[in-house]
Order: structure tokens, then sequence, then C-alpha cells
């Protein structure tokens, strides 16, 4: 099994920056892929950004040139980078793993708000 914990969200003006956090615990070896999602209010979970073993990224094309992702190379820790935060990004963001190519873990979520 794995364990997430994100970590990092809070209130930011539009055009600020947050980093997030995501700390991973237990069976971490065997995780293929990491990713972070978010929910907004009324709507449904969304993929942001994932981040494979090999360090091959993804991003949403609403993302793209503003969020990073990254990781640690023992997956103890993944980042999400934001950077020019825009209102409609408003949302509780996601971590997610992919454990032996089947298993999905979620961690709590935290919540990021950005004021117009």
């Amino acid at each position: 099994q794995v364990q997430l914990v994100e970590s990092g969200g809070g209130l930011v003006q539009a055009g600020g920056s947050l980093r997030l956090s995501c700390a991973a615990s237990g069976s971490i070896l065997s995780i293929n892929v990491m990713g972070w999602y978010r929910q907004a209010p009324g709507k449904q979970r969304e993929l942001v950004a994932t981040i494979t073993t090999g360090g091959s990224t993804n991003y949403v094309d609403y993302v793209k040139g503003r969020f990073t992702i990254s990781r640690d190379n023992a997956w103890n820790m993944v980042y999400l980078q934001m950077n020019s935060l825009r209102p409609e990004d408003t949302a509780v963001y996601y971590c997610n793993a992919l454990h032996r190519g089947t298993y999905t873990y979620w961690g709590q979520g935290t919540q990021v708000t950005v004021s117009s």
C-alpha cells in the first residue's frame, strides 16, 4: 500500500505562486506514475499533471507553461509548482499514485484558492 499526504495549499492572489508537496510512504518503490488532480466545487475531478518513473511529464493544456511537476528520485516527494495562478485554478488538489500498474491511491487533498 501507499500513503499520500499533500501540503502547501492556501490562499493566493491572481498572478501569484504556490508549491504543493506530496509525501509518499509505504510501498513506494512499486509506484509507476504519480500525478496531481484537482476538483473544483460542482465539477468532476480532473487531471492536472503526471510524472513517470523515467521522469516523463504530461500536463493538461490549460496549465502548460504555468505549472511544473517534479519528484525526487526515490518517489518520497512529488511537487507541483504553480505560477501565474488564476481564479479558475481554485480547487482541491489531490496527489495520486499508480502502484504496480494496477492500484490507485489518493491523498486527502489540499485546498488552493486564488482570489481575483
